[in-house]
């Protein structure tokens, strides 16, 4: 099957006007839900389920060694404290950016490291965003529809014969 049976939707190639951009694993089977896209949710759910699973498993054996090596308990519950909060704000940073494009793209990045030590958060708040829609899917549906509107507008106001037009009478 070729790539133009895959995706139903107009090719830049086809139209001219703007084209839906892609979110990671699913592609743009998000516009029109086509392709098994809701086999791709449900994968991606149970996946993300599964890794934030095996992520909490990986932790609380790095838990029990911190315990084996008898460092104290105050370290052991500073290092629990840190994952649960780098898991809430990686949780909250996430699940932000599925309904809006960063203000300040700088401190985004900024925020990356955290997240990264967070990623628990991230996979739970990916997990639930599947179950309702693509991950940042309302955001992009919203941007490639004010994108059409625009471009039909300007489409529109283009149409016909400038010459034929009529022109205002001066007085």
């Amino acid at each position: 099957m070729s790539d133009d049976e895959q995706t139903p939707h107009p090719t830049p190639a086809k139209t001219g006007g703007p084209q839906p951009e892609e979110i990671r694993f699913f592609g743009t089977t998000w516009v029109d839900h086509s392709g098994n896209y809701a086999l791709r949710r449900v994968g991606m759910a149970a996946g993300s389920l599964a890794a934030a699973v095996a992520a909490c498993f990986v932790l609380r054996f790095a838990y029990e060694g911190l315990q084996i090596a008898d460092i104290g308990s105050f370290v052991n519950l500073l290092v629990v404290v840190m994952f649960a909060v780098c898991s809430a704000i990686a949780f909250a940073k996430t699940w932000e950016g599925f309904g809006r494009r960063p203000a300040d793209p700088a401190r985004e990045e900024s925020l990356r490291s955290l997240k990264a030590i967070g990623f628990i958060g991230s996979l739970l708040a990916y997990f639930l965003r599947c179950l309702t829609e693509a991950p940042g899917e309302k955001l992009r549906r919203a941007e490639y529809e004010t994108a059409l509107v625009q471009y039909e507008k300007r489409r529109g106001a283009r149409t016909g014969n400038p010459a034929a037009r009529k022109k205002p009478k001066r007085k």
